[in-house]
């Protein structure tokens, strides 16, 4: 019963700021203060302030607002400690950055672009390492030349034909 009196006084309140800041041609903020105001009293009339009132004074709804935040703090031990074991951070990172590269085959190491360099391009280091029905020096040349520029020979191909 006390509730509702205070909440009939505030809205009454409310309704009185909404008339002076009518009166100083404010309308727009008037209606904004007296929509406000009102919520209180259609709070009371809907039940809801009895309502509230009813749940705060009771022990049983206390003592269920202890069992959730107990069950919270289960949920939130048995997560710190599942993080700290196991894996690390870097590693869950890296295992989720694994998961999202499509582009990457499981083994390689560079994503794949497809049969635009060659054999020896997408075939990797072990391709490189093998010797190749080429001439000495040519072979040479290029396993020297090729090992360290395999990532970026398709690149090049792309920027010397646009004239960069």
């Amino acid at each position: 019963m006390l509730a509702e009196t205070i909440c009939s006084a505030v809205s009454a309140a409310g309704l009185g700021i909404a008339a002076v800041t009518a009166y100083r041609k404010r309308f727009l903020t008037a209606t904004r203060i007296a929509a406000y105001s009102l919520v209180p009293v259609g709070l009371v009339l809907t039940g809801v302030v009895e309502w509230v009132a009813g749940i705060a004074f009771k022990p049983s709804v206390w003592l269920g607002f202890g069992v959730l935040g107990l069950s919270w703090l289960l949920f939130m031990t048995t997560r710190a400690i599942e993080r700290r074991s196991g894996t690390t951070r870097a590693e869950r990172k890296a295992a989720r950055a694994a998961g999202r590269n499509e582009a990457v085959a499981p083994a390689a190491s560079a994503p794949s672009l497809g049969a635009g360099a060659g054999a020896s391009a997408t075939a990797g280091p072990a391709a490189a390492s093998q010797p190749q029905p080429q001439p000495q020096a040519q072979s040479k040349k290029k396993q020297g030349a090729a090992a360290p520029g395999d990532d970026f020979s398709d690149i090049e191909a792309i920027l010397k034909k646009h004239g960069i």
